[in-house]
């Protein structure tokens, strides 16, 4: 019996085993439709990244997937490209996809991704959140989009309209991208309402960056034999992010934050704060300091925060403050930096937050702004991520200075100074009113004076046409009719120069000079 064959190969240029090993690894080797690789090679995606690697082609064929992803790692084309393959295989007119986001911000990212990659199909989405009117997002609904990428509460509250237009008997799949997150902003009752109204037999996508027992336990509830992808590993950031800690009184942060921006530290970035009201003070400091920024919460409307996003993404400024409510979901091309003004509670918004730069295996830095009475939260980070983070300090720095103004204002002044701005605005409206009824009043008495004058003349009117229709009696009885130049003057058929002028043919006379009666 010959021996069994054995070949081997050698690759004499070093760069041809690489182009080699790359070709494996590219989104043509995972047999997606034809336009959706086009698509990537448009957006400059040149091979997919590992959970796109492990998630594509168990979802592709029609799995259910339950994958730990954490924030950057392009999890947003791992459901995406699997889920418009599934719709591209077999067209139909209706919805046939459901992705739920827990944020306004995160769904019109997806939307966004899903624009670009579907631009060479005919499959059609809509991003579904609040903070718009309804309209334009009820005519998706009866037009039947394929995709509806939603946030629970306005999908909920499209479902609960009069008008059922709402329709999701022919959906297949459903996502639910970060799934700890709409956990953690009290969603989860919203989630299980939408998944009683939606057919059971679907394939579900299920991503979190983060696997506490709560998101555990529903995936049990929602997944049937799903392929688990990292679900054992340990929450961290991107391996791209640099990351260092600035030790600083608190009062100290916006001066240290400022000289940091001078001194070029810090290029473009994403500051996140605590607070909504630590969001709008530290923006008033750096408009004084004449740095170009926006803010984003959630008191700001949907315009506002558009706006606010759009201008950063396009360079028009250079800081975006935000409060955790962009820590996701946010891609914003080529971010430098981004900055903990305030030190994150919970280590899973730490890793969220930096998880805004780096993303798709790019490089970035994050600092964070550490005053002592934050180095028991920043431990427990230091302990979920499994890394002591370096400490830096900058040069020339005055650390023990006293600064100018206080930063944060306490609530009891606060309250105060909205109570002042309220008692104002009444004063305001209260003179705005006694203005107006005084200018009320003028033309009143302005109006009764004409009056008195108009009767009058009326009055001597009328007397004047008396006097003539007695004079004039003799003649009336030769000539049929008086002119009836006066108000009632002539009892037959006169001219009805004035109004009403006769009680007969003055009818047609009083009708052409402007009288109230109309045959």
């Amino acid at each position: 019996m010959a021996a069994p064959l054995r070949l081997s190969f050698k690759f004499v240029n070093p760069d041809f085993s690489f182009r080699w090993l790359d070709c494996l690894s590219s989104f043509e080797s995972l047999h997606l439709a034809p336009a959706l690789v086009r698509a990537t090679a448009d957006l400059g995606w040149v091979k997919p990244t590992p959970i796109q690697l492990d998630a594509i082609p168990p979802a592709r064929d029609g799995r259910d997937v339950l994958a730990c992803a954490q924030t950057g790692s392009g999890k947003t084309g791992g459901f995406l490209l699997p889920v418009l393959h599934r719709l591209l295989a077999s067209p139909k007119k209706a919805t046939r996809a459901l992705i739920l986001t827990p944020t306004r911000e995160l769904a019109a990212q997806v939307h966004a991704d899903f624009v670009e990659l579907a631009k060479h199909t005919t499959l059609r989405g809509a991003a579904i959140f609040g903070g718009v009117g309804m309209g334009p997002q009820e005519s998706a609904f009866r037009h039947k989009v394929d995709v509806i990428i939603a946030t629970p509460g306005r999908l909920l509250d499209h479902m609960g309209q009069s008008g059922k237009y709402v329709d999701f008997s022919a959906l297949e799949i459903l996502v639910l991208d970060e799934a700890d997150r709409m956990l953690d902003m009290g969603f989860l009752p919203a989630i299980k309402q939408v998944l009683r109204q939606i057919p059971s037999q679907r394939q579900t996508l299920f991503f979190s960056a983060t696997l506490p027992a709560p998101i555990v336990e529903l995936s049990k509830q929602m997944l049937k034999d799903p392929a688990r992808l990292n679900v054992e590993r340990v929450a961290k950031p991107a391996a791209g992010v640099e990351q260092a800690v600035w030790p600083v009184k608190e009062s100290l942060k916006p001066d240290l934050f400022l000289a940091l921006l001078k001194a070029n530290v810090i290029g473009n970035v994403i500051c996140f704060t605590r607070t909504k009201h630590r969001t709008n003070r530290l923006a008033e400091i750096l408009t004084k300091a004449g740095v170009p920024n926006a803010r984003i919460h959630g008191n700001r409307s949907q315009a506002q925060r558009t706006e606010a996003l759009a201008n950063f993404k396009d360079g028009k400024i250079r800081v975006l403050v935000a409060t955790d409510i962009v820590a996701r979901g946010i891609d914003v091309e080529a971010l430098e930096h981004v900055l903990n003004f305030d030190v994150p509670h919970m280590p899973e918004d730490y890793i969220h937050r930096v998880g805004r730069t780096a993303r798709a295996e790019a490089t970035g830095e994050a600092f964070t702004l550490v005053s002592p009475e934050e180095e028991a939260d920043l431990k427990q980070i230091e302990k979920a991520i499994h890394k002591k983070l370096p400490r830096r300090t900058l040069d020339g720095f005055n650390y023990t200075h006293v600064p100018v103004e206080r930063f944060e204002v306490p609530l009891a002044d606060r309250i105060a100074a909205i109570r002042a701005r309220k008692k104002e605005e009444r004063e305001r409206a209260k003179a705005k009113l006694e203005r107006k009824a005084q200018q009320q009043g003028r033309a009143a008495s302005g109006g009764g004076s004409s009056g008195g004058s108009a009767n009058k003349s009326t009055s001597n009117a009328s007397s004047g046409s008396a006097e003539g229709a007695s004079s004039g009696a003799g003649k009336r009885r030769r000539r049929r009719g008086g002119s009836g130049r006066g108000p009632g003057g002539g009892s037959s058929g006169g001219s009805g120069r004035g109004p009403g002028g006769g009680a007969s043919g003055g009818n047609r006379g009083g009708n052409r000079g402007g009288g109230p009666y109309r045959d």
